[in-house]
């Protein structure tokens, strides 16, 4: 795991209630939508200023009709857009964000450049269009993030896709943006500090750094006066954390807490997490990789 790839591996941030990606029934999800949505009206309702109903429904007739429309418009495609991306479903949730692209809502943005990334990292797409994506991806995470600083996900999301372009662009590019992939990610867990991705790829920044090549440690020594570094003690604080925020929600974090304890020396914890791993259902591609990098 050199420093020109370190989230190369990771592919989709996950969350315990897409971890699953159970494929349903469009009848299934039209009535999981519609759920949804009654909960979110009665939310509403309960949480108004103290209003009889009689004003509220004076209030609901007002002319921002239009303005709640498009809001539950909004909401609409996100759910569904949710909902294509727990099932795998990489192409169809493109085409749908797509139309969106033009957006000013964050929401949408980061979306799309996860949605972008997930398509290039498909092994049938060609290695120019993979860059071409890869780019694509940085540019609509990095629009998210102009558009909403406070937007947890789209410094998650701006972070890994600048790791992803350095690729590209030499070990020079590469180390310095490390810097910027760190700061973004801390900013990160800082607004959304349940967010277990966020979290285990700052575990896997450190875990990069940890285990550098003394040749491209001497290389970033000579091209920066103070490189990024970082210990496998500090990588294993960050995977216990996902872990603890919300167990066994990735495969790879089970992966790596075994990997980081193999690089500790303690094999008899190494051994039980890369147990978990073995043992995790290999739903996605990436749960696949897990079992066979052990």
């Amino acid at each position: 795991m050199s420093v020109i790839a370190p989230f190369r591996l990771f592919a989709r941030g996950t969350n315990r209630h897409l971890k699953n990606r159970i494929r349903i029934s469009n009848q299934q999800y039209g009535t999981f939508r519609r759920t949804i949505t009654a909960a979110k009206k009665t939310t509403f309702l309960i949480t108004l200023p103290p209003l009889t109903y009689l004003g509220y429904e004076a209030y609901r007739r007002m002319p921002c009709v239009a303005a709640v429309f498009a809001l539950d418009r909004a909401e609409e495609v996100l759910e569904k857009a949710d909902y294509l991306y727990s099932c795998g479903e990489t192409e169809k949730l493109h085409q749908l964000l797509l139309q969106y692209k033009d957006s000013d809502d964050a929401e949408f943005l980061w979306r799309l450049a996860r949605a972008l990334r997930d398509l290039s990292l498909l092994p049938s797409v060609p290695s120019e269009q993979k860059k071409k994506l890869t780019y694509e991806a940085f540019e609509y995470s990095k629009k998210a993030l102009e558009k909403n600083e406070s937007c947890f996900a789209a410094h998650k999301w701006y972070a890994v896709c600048l790791s992803d372009v350095g690729d590209y662009e030499g070990i020079k590019v590469k180390i310095g943006n490390s810097f910027i992939i760190k700061d973004h990610l801390e900013r990160a867990v800082e607004l959304n500090p349940k967010d277990a991705t966020s979290i285990h790829i700052l575990g896997y920044w450190c875990f990069a750094f940890a285990e550098l090549p003394w040749y491209q440690r001497k290389v970033a020594e000579v091209i920066f006066a103070s490189p990024p570094t970082a210990t496998y003690e500090q990588a294993l604080g960050f995977f216990l954390k996902a872990e603890e925020v919300d167990p066994n929600f990735y495969s790879k974090n089970l992966l790596m807490l075994g990997k980081t304890y193999m690089m500790l020396k303690e094999q008899d914890k190494a051994a039980a997490w890369l147990h978990k791993a073995r043992d995790y259902p290999a739903i996605t591609e990436e749960d696949k990789q897990a079992r066979s990098n052990q």
